[in-house]
């Protein structure tokens, strides 16, 4: 019981980190895109990156209080506002600190007290930056995907999930199956179907499950994007040509199959 009450305050936490995370890292991405010479014009300090400025306010950029950083809690007791400027603060912001401490749970429920936990953890934590990024700025940065790629290598350095041959194979299986879907789709539409950060999330949910998982982990993802694209254009919300982040997708279905065991 202790276990997963830890797990459950730790995943609340993390949730909280990875708000930050979602905010800050696209800005910082944008910003090491653009050309040299230019000046920022998004409003924020010229010195922004994680860790500075302290957490602040995404609209009157005020900082918060640590009473008022409180995960849940303060959302719940701000009514959703900020202290200062008295502006709505995102469901976002709440929804992600819920689900992160849900998916901490379900690891630290299936899993046992260990080291392979927390790294199934981080796992889950890195999936969930991932999905809420490119749902919003359709990007999923490097650092997250690449470290998730290094994270299953790792994970697996024992065949802890995985014998480590089958997770070497899982993420070069990854990487070019979803590459060999864009090429050809390039070639006959001229277009890009797919970015390249679903090439290496792929992949890195290859390191994590093994090459044995990724056809049936794809063919979820693809049914699920589908449906929800689907949902999404009867509703209005999208039209037919405009694009659709794919990230999502794998990463629901990369969770499923990594924390679920004898799933993946």
């Amino acid at each position: 019981m202790m276990w997963l009450t830890e797990m459950f305050a730790l995943g609340l936490i993390a949730g909280s980190v990875l708000n930050c995370v979602i905010w800050r890292l696209p800005v910082m991405v944008n910003r090491q895109l653009a050309p040299a010479d230019t000046i920022p014009q998004d409003g924020l300090p010229a010195r922004f990156n994680l860790f500075l400025p302290r957490s602040c306010c995404p609209r009157c950029h005020h900082t918060i209080a640590f009473y008022d950083n409180i995960p849940l809690i303060s959302w719940v007791l701000l009514r959703g506002r900020c202290r200062r400027c008295a502006r709505r603060i995102s469901w976002r912001y709440p929804l992600v600190e819920l689900a992160t401490a849900l998916c901490t749970e379900w690891v630290a429920f299936a899993w046992p007290p260990g080291l392979q936990a927390l790294m199934l953890a981080l796992c889950c934590w890195l999936l969930i930056a991932l999905a809420c990024i490119d749902l919003e700025h359709m990007l999923l940065p490097d650092v997250l995907t690449l470290s998730l790629l290094w994270l299953g290598l790792l994970a697996n350095l024992q065949g802890n999930i995985v014998p480590l041959a089958d997770a070497v194979i899982g993420a070069m299986a990854g990487w070019l199956a979803l590459w060999g879907v864009y090429q050809v789709f390039l070639l006959f539409t001229g277009r890009e179907g797919l970015g390249y950060g679903d090439f290496k999330l792929l992949a890195a949910l290859g390191a994590w499950c093994g090459w044995q998982a990724l056809p049936a982990l794809l063919l979820c993802a693809s049914i699920s994007g589908l449906v929800w694209m689907g949902g999404l254009r009867l509703a209005g919300r999208i039209q037919r040509a405009q694009a659709f982040p794919f990230g999502p997708s794998l990463a629901l279905a990369g969770w499923w199959f990594i924390a679920a065991p004898g799933v993946g």
